[in-house]
């Protein structure tokens, strides 16, 4: 193996090359679309979607099920 190539990522039973980003899959709940996980340099980082705080007392999830928005 190559001292400059580029490292990929594991996360769970997969790899992923450097720079690509994933919905991981958590099992029982399956894929999760409101979190993102990316490969840098050989580290797995994920972040939740942040959301802007919602104005209304019952927002609903319509457009973006991450999300809620005033209706």
């Amino acid at each position: 193996m190559q001292a400059d190539a580029p490292r990929g990522c594991r996360f769970g039973r997969r790899w992923y090359l450097n720079n690509e980003s994933w919905h991981p899959s958590v099992p029982p709940f399956g894929e999760m679309k409101c979190i993102l996980c990316w490969c840098v340099s050989g580290e797995t980082h994920c972040q939740r979607q942040e959301c802007p705080p919602s104005a209304c007392a019952s927002p609903a999830t319509q457009d973006n099920p991450c999300c809620a928005k005033c209706r």
